[in-house]
């Protein structure tokens, strides 16, 4: 799986028009700090906080390959939590999956499908990508093993869920299973149930809820 996510990682960073924040996403979606990164790299943090924040000219090949072969480093260390993912065909319950080469705003996210919150947690966060699930399928054909599919190759996302009538179940297999998303949009749902809404705020996931349905969410998403 590392020659694959190797290729993923660089392949994005050559072709994003913003390198350096495309791999700032990288080093986040790894949970790698910047001084353990440079200490990895052998240089210091400041060389990898120009380069993420683009004060210098864009990364050549040669500091792109020792980045990525950082953050492996660190990730095996750690027992390949990232790069050691399996990634699979999606399941009958995922609707649409799909990774942004640079991490985008939760407001803008949210301002594009014209969602709006329901629950009292700061939007102030990133979402590096999103996933649409169709609730009900999901939770007939997806056990606790296989939801992890629901978060690609990082969980810094968005998940969306259609066909939801009050979200208590969506929210309580996230409360559920070890690894939590960025934030929850519910499309077109019924009246949202109060469960749902005080299990985003115990976990401190962002509940959000939008009139469009899960293929206008898909439409307006793949525009991005």
């Amino acid at each position: 799986m590392q020659p694959e996510i190797r290729e993923k990682i660089a392949g994005e960073v050559v072709l994003s028009p913003h390198p350096g924040r495309t791999l700032r996403k990288w080093r986040e979606d790894f949970h790698v700090s910047q001084r353990d990164l440079a200490r990895q790299l052998e240089t210091v943090p400041s060389v990898i906080s120009d380069y993420e924040s683009e004060r210098r000219t864009s990364p050549g090949a040669g500091f792109i390959r020792r980045y990525v072969d950082g953050l492996i480093a660190l990730d095996s260390r750690t027992g390949a939590k990232l790069s050691g993912r399996v990634v699979v065909e999606h399941s009958d319950g995922i609707l649409g999956l799909r990774e942004f080469a640079v991490a985008m705003p939760l407001k803008s996210f949210a301002d594009r499908l014209g969602a709006r919150s329901v629950s009292r947690v700061d939007l102030h966060r990133d979402v590096h990508g999103f996933t649409v699930v169709d609730a009900p399928r999901a939770i007939l054909s997806m056990d606790a093993s296989r939801f992890v599919e629901v978060y690609g190759w990082t969980t810094q996302r968005a998940i969306v869920f259609a066909n939801v009538k009050y979200g208590r179940s969506p929210m309580v297999a996230i409360r559920a299973h070890p690894l939590k998303p960025a934030a929850v949009v519910f499309a077109n749902p019924g009246r949202v149930d109060a469960l749902a809404i005080r299990l985003s705020e115990v976990e401190n996931i962002p509940l959000l809820v939008t009139s469009l349905t899960a293929p206008a969410v898909l439409e307006r998403l793949e525009e991005l």
